[in-house]
């Protein structure tokens, strides 16, 4: 991933905004512009680059539980957009908790009772979220379902559960009960009553392996949006210094930024408390829960943008370093390869890891950097 700065895509907890262009939120609402950063994953086969357009090819779906869109920026490629669509549906009847048959689903049915044969990406990714989950010391935990199933904040259903019941299912929180057999490709969650949910990282696995679809093609300059997870392809077509995500005010409506980073090839994942949350007699309850305490968290921070080399580690680390606080998650950041951070606190202070400190623009006036 290359960090330089100027130009703009702005990212945001629900919508990204690209400079000069229209909006993508997560709804259904389409766009089209200046944008993006790239993924993950395996080893592809190499072909000639397509020719770039200035014009992208768009398509934006439900998807995901948000509103998804890719840009490709190359003429004539309905194949490839639709092969990475097709793709997207497929993981994600793979990892859906709720879908009857998904192998999430299978996964939380048998817990207690028995090994389940998954679909080899969804062993990679269960696999790589135990290896995240052990470098944060269980901040970034996939069993944490036990816990969001009973707040279910941003459904219909959710509600203020009793510490009864929280204290319950904090008991069945614990990533080290999660048993692999890397043979036959089965998982085990060793206690019932354990929920597995991969919302904190499948996104950011989809959107590496979308990367690796559109390779073949020949295609390099590309935008893949899903829902605050973005990927973006190679460079800006009319900036060779590539794209400039703009990060968004926590606290404002949409459009408003605290400042902007050049981009090329990387992925940028946000986590704020205000993408979802329940109110209830005044008080606001966000979607980030702690799977020490089953409330959500407390600390000072209103959001962590991360930029990533991949996707998938992006979207992981994102959660990760919420959950961390601004000190320790920084210094996580400063001791792992490939990833730099912007944390929002509370009080309108920005505090960049060091990776962005020569590189990163401030332009609200409202905020200031932390030194």
């Amino acid at each position: 991933m290359s960090l330089t700065k100027t130009k703009h895509i702005i990212f945001t907890f629900l919508v990204i905004f690209l400079v000069g262009s229209q909006t993508i939120e997560a709804s259904n609402q389409a766009s089209s512009s200046d944008v993006d950063v790239t993924s993950t994953a395996s080893p592809v086969e190499e072909v000639e680059p397509l020719p770039v357009s200035s014009e992208p090819l768009t398509r934006t779906e439900s998807m995901l539980h948000t509103a998804v869109q890719i840009q490709i920026y190359h003429e004539g490629q309905e194949e490839a957009m639709q092969a990475a669509f097709d793709y997207m549906a497929e993981m994600e009847r793979n990892f859906s908790t709720n879908l009857e048959g998904s192998d999430v689903y299978r996964i939380n049915q048998a817990a207690g009772q028995e090994f389940v044969q998954v679909n080899p990406e969804t062993y990679a990714v269960i696999e790589r979220a135990i290896e995240i989950a052990e470098l944060s010391d269980g901040k970034f935990d996939i069993t944490i379902g036990a816990i969001t199933n009973l707040w279910q904040i941003g459904s219909e259903d959710a509600r203020v559960p009793s510490d009864e019941e929280i204290q319950a299912a904090l008991s069945k929180i614990d990533y080290k009960k999660i048993a692999l057999d890397p043979q036959n490709h089965a998982v085990m969650l060793e206690e019932e009553g354990m929920v597995m949910e991969l919302g904190g990282i499948s996104k950011g696995y989809i959107g590496g392996r979308i990367v690796d679809i559109f390779k073949p093609y020949g295609i390099t300059t590309a935008i893949i949006n899903l829902g605050g997870n973005v990927v973006v392809m190679g460079n800006s077509p009319t900036n060779e210094t590539g794209w400039n995500v703009g990060v968004q005010d926590p606290d404002k409506s949409r459009g408003s930024i605290v400042g902007t980073q050049r981009v090329i090839d990387g992925a940028v994942v946000t986590s704020g408390i205000y993408e979802r949350y329940l109110e209830q007699d005044g008080h606001l309850y966000h979607h980030i829960m702690d799977p020490e305490t089953g409330y959500p968290l407390d600390n000072e921070i209103s959001g962590v943008t991360v930029f990533a080399e991949t996707s998938f580690d992006g979207d992981s680390y994102s959660t990760a370093l919420f959950l961390f606080g601004i000190e320790d998650g920084i210094q996580f950041v400063e001791q792992t390869d490939g990833i730099e951070a912007v944390f929002i606190d509370k009080d309108k202070g920005v505090h960049l890891t060091s990776g962005l400190k020569d590189t990163f623009e401030l332009t609200n006036e409202e905020y200031h950097i932390v030194d």
